[in-house]
């Protein structure tokens, strides 16, 4: 499914029907905790590979970044990922405010000058997201769901917008594995409630493929 700009009609999701299958919580939980297992143990030489390509640009600076993220129902918990930015890029952050590329509360800016080389080519090819299968395994995420959003990016969340804190954080969804960064952040929520409202098993089957096929053609993330 592709994402249309035209059909703006707003979408309502139903808590209580989201909470109440049962079913299909049960097996994605299931599959979560094995396909997350199973990738960790088999993705393990990769993570050895990006550790010292991390350390070797930067000998001082961490392999790993965590932060503080909002998962279902405004939970908090920490995500991990590989650093691909300089130590102090939080720090930074705030500089480079007024050069965001997107509207809403996201921040995004195509030629960052906090992330380093290895950064920049872990980023194309989503290599810096593989560490969230660490916190799939621990329930804080689903293989499939919406982004995570940061603390300070729900504070500007309208209703509409925290529809998509119903159900668990994903470490891949529909606005990832379609059109990703090539959107604002209007689009990526309406995609994050697209999925909310009609996910199911083959649903989240077909963007984990899709997904795998954009780690080999990226599809704009920066």
């Amino acid at each position: 499914m592709e994402y249309n700009k035209d059909n703006l009609k707003p979408i309502v999701i139903d808590p209580v029907l989201q909470r109440e299958r049962y079913g299909y919580r049960i097996v994605k939980r299931m599959f979560d905790v094995v396909a997350s297992f199973v990738a960790l143990l088999m993705l393990s030489p990769i993570f050895l590979l990006v550790a010292i390509a991390i350390k070797l640009e930067d000998p001082r600076g961490r392999v790993f970044y965590s932060q503080i993220r909002l998962g279902k129902d405004c939970k908090k918990f920490k995500m991990y990922k590989f650093r691909s930015m300089v130590s102090n890029a939080d720090e930074l952050l705030k500089t480079l405010m007024p050069e965001n590329e997107v509207s809403g509360p996201m921040f995004k800016m195509k030629s960052d000058p906090r992330v380093t080389k290895v950064g920049s080519f872990i980023r194309k090819y989503s290599i810096d997201e593989l560490p969230q299968l660490v916190n799939v395994l621990n329930g804080d995420m689903s293989i499939v769901g919406p982004r995570p959003p940061l603390i300070r990016e729900v504070r500007e969340y309208t209703d509409y917008d925290k529809q998509r804190l119903y159900v668990k954080p994903g470490c891949t969804g529909l606005w990832q594995a379609t059109v990703r960064n090539t959107v604002g952040f209007d689009e990526m929520v309406r995609l994050d409630l697209i999925y909310v409202q009609k996910r199911t098993v083959s649903y989240d089957l077909w963007i984990i493929v899709k997904t795998i096929k954009i780690m080999f053609k990226p599809n704009g993330a920066y």
